[in-house]
């Protein structure tokens, strides 16, 4: 057991070492002008090895944020009351912490890496497939069927939306200080919103098995 847990702590090193290189690179020069070999030769691999690790280019940025993916999922899973209100409170606490997937946050590293990944076609492109896998990975808590699926697309568009005018307010300079009040108001009224429209059985519990 140890020898596995010491490759997977070497393979999970990699993954960030690589990532963090390429990410200073697409920073400096932009996205579309860093190369793979060119991402490859800074960390010291070559191409075959960098591509067994991030299949895409865009692979190297999303794997920063690759542990967000199937949060709501988690949270629903973990919950003992209503899904609505367990993403209501996470999403609340990630406001009061910063928490950079909020969008409240305006430390410049977390700045830059959301300019790049927001503002670069390829790589929202790409971030939509995760948002789709998070969104399937909650429809299944939830119960799976329609009515699930349904619920799953509109709490993850609220997630996004209400993360992604955080972002935008605080790249266009304004303080955290003065968003924060907004952002929790926002969050507040979007969340009772979906559950004010959701089916009951959503959001005042979670499906019977």
């Amino acid at each position: 057991m140890s020898e596995i847990g010491l490759r997977e702590r070497k393979r999970q090193r990699m993954y960030q070492v690589v990532s963090d290189v390429a990410i200073r690179l697409f920073l400096e020069k932009g996205f579309d002008a860093v190369s793979v070999a060119e991402v490859a030769a800074a960390a010291e691999i070559s191409k075959p090895t960098l591509f067994r690790y991030f299949p895409a280019k865009e692979d190297l940025v999303l794997h920063r944020i690759a542990d967000h993916e199937g949060e709501a999922a988690r949270v629903v899973a973990e919950a003992g009351d209503a899904p609505v209100e367990a993403l209501r409170r996470h999403f609340l606490a990630g406001l009061e912490r910063c928490d950079p997937v909020t969008g409240l946050n305006d430390d410049p590293q977390v700045l830059a890496f959301h300019g790049l990944l927001y503002e670069t076609p390829s790589l929202v492109a790409r971030a939509h497939t995760h948002q789709e896998r998070s969104e399937a990975a909650l429809a299944e808590v939830l119960g799976g069927d329609l009515d699930a699926r349904l619920a799953a697309g509109q709490i993850m568009a609220v997630r996004r939306i209400l993360a992604m005018e955080n972002w935008r307010r605080i790249a266009a300079g304004e303080r955290v200080a003065d968003v924060r009040a907004d952002a929790v108001a926002a969050a507040e009224r979007a969340f009772g919103w979906l559950s004010a429209g959701l089916p009951p059985d959503l959001r005042t519990d979670r499906p019977s098995e």
